[in-house]
């Protein structure tokens, strides 16, 4: 008997210590329950809904409100995701047991374990070229391990679903963005419930999330949902940001399922209206030529929907009339990695027609102008050698430019001169002697940060992002600490290293992109960040840039006269 009591004791305290902890946040919608992760200082929300996506031919349109409930909502599920055009190997990487549906705004909460309260917010938006991802994509419970902060993560529309920009009421575009702005609303409302405080929100993003930060900066319709911004590698003036021709790219799309009429808007809206959702997910237009990814967001024309950008980046920046915040603003050493997978088709293309490759935010009097153009670009990049293998590096440093660090540091300079002087810019250049993820194919052993490896560096291990079978070595843990530190401090206090801090010391940059912190094997305080690249575009775009512009008025529909 006595031996049988010992049992039932143990199993007893078994089923109490595997018994999950709860807690219950009761937000405007309902009551939400989550739960400590096993192992994990942190209570996890996840998919809670924040606004409601329309359907039908309502579908282009702007968030409507998130639904309401009266039992205990269970926060407990993570493969919510928005629909995208995903390969096998796409979805192997997002994770085989998402669930893509057209009611996908969810958002997920992390809350360390503490009974501290109005703790600073910082709000992630995931990259994807505007085309793939989702919120949960990367988790960083190691980040909130450094102090004490709640992370927000969230599904927003993508592709064409949310960023179709016709001009007209039931698709004036940017409904990708608007459903991010109905998430900081979201958050301003209901983060308090969790612990976090409404008025201190740090927003942050890599690659299309990094533009997206950068683009919400710039809107009105955000204006007091945040204090700070973190760009991790993209810009509000990338080519790929902003749609140059929004109308011409959805003509172009439409004629892959034989719709003749493309120049008739209300025939082109009708058709997008009524295709089958799968038929907007045909591309995820990741192999253009061009650096940009078709549909992204647009600057609208005014309709009876509120707007979430009138204008173009560039002359918000130039006009100087935004919010002005901390930006802690920057990208790795060779973010044109990305691009080398492409390299065995891509070099024999560039050296036969180079203009091909030009970014699409740069136009042209004529082919003659443009062939002109693309002659200085390659001689400045390659010189008068053949773009191959022995060039690669020169072709990674090409398309690191001209999609990332370029409209980047062309931002820095619009934001100082409009008289932001809390602006800390950084280049991360830390790779792993043990992680054959960082070494640049057709070279001896070279290696170098790829895009978004800061990103990388903040978040917990993902094995998209590695190659050492999960291994980090001693001197990657050591970065990773360093660069939980500097971000945990610019999200606390706005700087990323405050005063009494054992880091070096890094002040604000300037127009030139001076100063800027070097993140590698050491830290070090630099002067002006890829100055003479930047100057060479900044010669051309001050001759070529096309400016993005709204759709036109459509014509007024005979039904309405």
């Amino acid at each position: 008997m006595r031996s049988v009591l010992v049992v039932c004791v143990v199993l007893c305290a078994t089923a109490q210590s595997a018994e999950r902890v709860e807690r219950i946040a009761r937000i405007a919608q309902g009551p939400v329950r989550g739960y400590k992760e096993p192992g994990e200082n942190v209570f996890t929300f996840y998919g809670i809904p924040y606004a409601t996506a329309p359907t039908g031919p309502h579908r282009f349109k702007a968030p409507l409100p998130a639904p309401s409930w009266l039992t205990t909502f269970e926060a407990t599920n993570k493969d919510i995701i928005c629909p995208q055009a995903v390969t096998p190997e796409m979805m192997a990487i997002l994770g085989q047991n998402k669930v893509l549906q057209e009611n996908c705004l969810i958002a997920n909460v992390f809350v360390p374990d503490t009974t501290e309260t109005n703790l600073p917010v910082v709000v992630y938006v995931h990259g994807g070229a505007y085309q793939v991802g989702h919120g949960n994509f990367l988790t960083a419970n190691e980040l909130l391990k450094v102090k004490p902060v709640i992370l927000v993560t969230f599904n927003y529309r993508l592709g064409i679903h949310g960023f179709l920009c016709l001009g007209t009421e039931d698709a004036p575009g940017n409904a990708g963005m608007k459903d991010q702005v109905a998430l900081l609303r979201w958050v301003k409302n209901n983060i308090a419930t969790f612990g976090g405080n409404p008025d201190d929100v740090t927003i942050a993003g890599y690659s299309a999330g990094s533009s997206s930060v950068d683009l919400l900066m710039l809107s009105p319709s955000t204006k007091g949902l945040f204090n700070k911004v973190i760009p991790e590698s993209g810009a509000n003036l990338a080519a790929f940001s902003v749609q140059i021709d929004p109308i011409e790219n959805a003509k172009e799309y439409a004629k892959k399922f034989n719709v003749t009429n493309v120049d008739d808007v209300f025939a082109l809206e009708d058709f997008y209206r009524t295709a089958p959702l799968e038929d907007l997910f045909t591309d995820s237009f990741m192999t253009r030529k061009d650096s940009v990814f078709v549909f992204s967001p647009c600057v609208e024309r005014k309709t009876s929907e509120e707007p979430f950008l009138l204008e173009s980046p560039y002359a918000i920046l130039s006009s100087g009339k935004y919010e002005k915040v901390p930006i802690l603003y920057g990208f790795a050493n060779m973010e044109g990695l990305m691009r080398t997978q492409y390299f065995d088709t891509w070099k024999d293309s560039m050296n036969e027609k180079f203009s091909d490759f030009l970014p699409a935010d740069l136009q042209f009097k004529n082919d003659d102008e443009k062939e002109n153009v693309a002659k200085q670009v390659k001689e400045f990049y390659f010189g008068d050698k053949l773009i191959s293998e022995e060039t690669v590096l020169e072709y990674i440093d090409y398309f690191s430019d001209v999609i990332f660090t370029y409209g980047t540091l062309r931002a820095v300079k619009l934001h100082v001169k409009a008289g932001n002087n809390k602006i800390y810019l950084y280049e991360y250049s830390f790779t792993d002697d043990e992680d054959d993820i960082f070494l640049v194919p057709h070279t001896d052993n070279v290696r170098g940060a790829t895009h978004c490896a800061q990103t990388t560096a903040v978040f917990d291990a993902h094995p998209f992002f590695t190659r050492s079978g999960g291994k980090i070595s001693k001197e990657f843990k050591n970065m990773r600490a360093i660069m939980r530190e500097l971000w945990s401090n610019f999200i606390i206090t706005g700087t990323p290293v405050p005063a009494g801090s054992s880091l070096p010391a890094w002040p604000p940059t300037g127009a030139d992109g001076a100063p800027h912190m070097s993140l590698g094997r050491t830290l070090e305080l630099r002067g002006a960040l890829l100055e003479r690249r930047t100057r060479f575009w900044d010669s051309i775009y001050e001759k070529h840039y096309r400016e993005p512009q709204p759709p036109p008025a459509p014509p007024v529909r005979h039904t309405e006269l």
